[in-house]
């Protein structure tokens, strides 16, 4: 189906955007400097900012490549201009990954854009279209972990080093939670079109919940050991070690930074 009647103010970058990507850009700025006094708050928003914006390309993965299997809708809801606020649901997609991040260090997305399924024919582009969201989490981390496994880490200041470790563990989490079999999180849309209808239709009530127990299950101190373990050994495998993170997370909640992560700590 053709993608011509979508208009370019359709695909026009949102101010709102723009407007979170300066935050990231002048806070990101901020903390390699040390401009502020407290090096804290500057990491909190840099990696707030970076993190919203994370998720808005992820949304936006999601969009694109369903308008080029055939969803033309996507562009009329506002889709493509990587505005959050035109999300379905801004909640889960924006407010409760957020939150999750500053209550638990997890880099846990959100529910996303309404896709006419309808409109897309072939079970592969249905699947391509559930995996473009976690694929863009996992070149935000290529990105974020570079400077780490390509040993290009001199002359960047210890604050920033510490920020970039912990938005490359929210990217490495949100790329491997989303990616779990799970109603409601994108590692089961890729799935769904290759199962039965009866196997969907019993599954299909769990979907609205998917993101909250996943959520729930990492409170579960053994899980939650368990997981975290594995992400240890990705991060370590890129030259990122525990302290980093840990320091990096410590930092970014600076109202109760311990002092091991302080300098000279």
């Amino acid at each position: 189906m053709s993608t011509a009647t979508a208009r370019p103010s359709d695909r026009r970058i949102s101010p709102v955007f723009l407007g979170i990507v300066a935050v990231a850009a002048v806070t990101g700025w901020a903390s390699w400097t040390g401009f502020a006094e407290q090096p804290g708050p500057a990491v909190f928003l840099f990696v707030t900012a970076a993190w919203v914006v994370s998720l808005c390309l992820h949304e936006y993965a999601h969009a694109r490549t369903a308008l080029h299997s055939g969803d033309i809708s996507v562009g009329a809801k506002g889709y493509l201009t990587l505005n959050p606020v035109k999300y379905t649901h801004a909640l889960l997609s924006i407010v409760l990954p957020v939150l999750f991040v500053i209550m638990g260090g997890i880099g846990l997305p959100g529910g996303a854009v309404f896709i006419e399924r309808g409109r897309i024919r072939g079970r592969w582009r249905h699947s391509l279209i559930s995996a473009a969201g976690p694929l863009t989490n996992v070149l935000f981390a290529a990105v974020c972990t570079a400077p780490f496994w390509l040993d290009a880490l001199d002359g960047v200041p210890r604050d920033f080093r510490l920020a970039l470790a912990f938005l490359a563990l929210l990217q490495v989490t949100a790329a491997i939670l989303n990616s779990l079999p799970v109603p409601g999180l994108d590692g089961y849309g890729v799935i769904e079109p290759w199962l039965s209808y009866n196997v969907r239709r019993q599954v299909e009530p769990l979907a609205p919940f998917g993101l909250l127990i996943v959520f729930a299950l990492l409170w579960i101190p053994a899980l939650n050991g368990v997981f975290f373990d594995v992400i240890d050994a990705l991060l370590g495998g890129l030259g990122i070690g525990e302290v980093d993170t840990y320091c990096g997370f410590e930092l970014y909640r600076f109202w109760q930074t311990d002092p091991l992560c302080t300098p000279g700590g």
